[in-house]
């Protein structure tokens, strides 16, 4: 296998490709739809040579169905055979560290050398749910405590409680505890801002930053991880990951048809009224207020889309823009077909 953290470019693609998945659900489709696209995309991600795959964690919201991610990984990491599997990410305050060390060394154990476990510190939902997600004794806890809960995380992975320690009798199994050879997957922490870049530097852990929602903050968090980065014993210097998101279609107006459903599922969600995602005919049919269609053309500004070529031109400017290590690239779309093509078109301009 290659670096588990440095990806490794392939084709002409200046740096290494990856692939964000939400299992979109579209409007007449159902989860299982979804969840078997994702397959479908896990196996093609593998073959085509794109360097890692993540499922991200959602909750209460239909036009998503990847709320359980260690569950979907490791049906993943049975269809495939090489590609790193992981999340993108984790919400670590909804889950108490030890449960989520079992998950993700159960995992490891399951696809040995090939699993990343990366960290948001959001409920990735709304308050209400994030509630019903807690225990009640953590009804109060939150994004303050993501540095606690890391650290605790971080020694259940590495078996290495000091003696007294409430927790030193306490092991994640499966885990290091069972075995040395038993390698325990890399940690990454994941922002849209900069709390989690500073943090990440501070730690001189792998940073990947949300591009694909919250462009404005791309640099300044970038910057940030760089000028913070301290040399650990994962990393000697910064590696900075951004997602993207990114749809390739044979023409550029297929594109567009693609893309707005996307726009218009967002709109949906941020004004209170998430959904499936809709149908191109759907959305392009929606009449647009003029603050919708402000929201609907920034939303747009920071999709890179088009044909192929324009795909691949649109990222290259955006590495060079930002420096990034590695581009991990989000298709939201209607249709699970339309998701797939477009990384197979994505993955032919750039020969992988």
């Amino acid at each position: 296998m290659n670096d588990p953290i440095r990806g490794e470019a392939g084709g002409t693609a200046p740096v290494p490709l990856s692939v964000l998945d939400l299992a979109t659900v579209g409007e007449g489709r159902t989860s299982r739809d979804a969840l078997t696209a994702s397959t479908r995309l896990a196996v093609l991600a593998e073959r085509r040579g794109f360097a890692r795959y993540w499922v991200a964690e959602h909750h209460s919201m239909p036009g998503v169905a990847s709320s359980s991610p260690a569950v979907i990984l490791a049906h993943l990491a049975a269809h495939t055979e090489r590609i790193r599997l992981g999340s993108g990410g984790v919400m670590l305050p909804n889950h108490a560290p030890l449960v989520i060390a079992e998950q993700f060394g159960t995992l490891e154990a399951l696809a040995p050398g090939r699993i990343d476990l990366g960290l948001g510190r959001a409920p990735g939902t709304d308050g209400a749910t994030a509630a019903a997600l807690r225990r009640t004794d953590r009804l109060r806890e939150g994004a303050e405590d993501f540095p606690q809960q890391l650290t605790e995380l971080t020694r259940f992975l590495d078996d290495d409680f000091p003696d007294g320690h409430p927790y030193a009798r306490i092991h994640a199994v499966p885990g290091r505890v069972q075995s040395e050879r038993q390698g325990r997957p890399p940690v990454w922490l994941l922002g849209s801002s900069g709390f989690s870049a500073q943090l990440a530097g501070r730690l001189g852990l792998p940073f990947a930053f949300a591009h694909h929602f919250s462009a404005a903050n791309t640099l300044p968090a970038l910057e940030l991880y760089r000028e913070s980065f301290r040399p650990s014993a994962v990393l000697d210097a910064p590696y900075a990951l951004i997602g993207a998101a990114a749809l390739a279609a044979e023409d550029e107006r297929e594109a567009h048809r693609q893309v707005l459903t996307g726009a218009l599922s967002m709109l949906r969600l941020r004004t209170g009224r998430p959904g499936l995602i809709p149908t191109p005919e759907e959305a392009e049919a929606y009449e647009f207020s003029a603050v919708e269609r402000d929201f609907v053309d920034s939303w747009l500004g920071n999709v890179t889309y088009g044909t192929p070529d324009a795909v691949r031109d649109g990222l290259d400017a955006l590495v060079k823009r930002t420096g990034a290590d590695e581009l991990m690239l989000t298709a939201n779309a209607h249709s699970p077909e339309a998701r797939v093509r477009s990384y197979e078109l994505i993955a032919d301009a750039y020969a992988l």
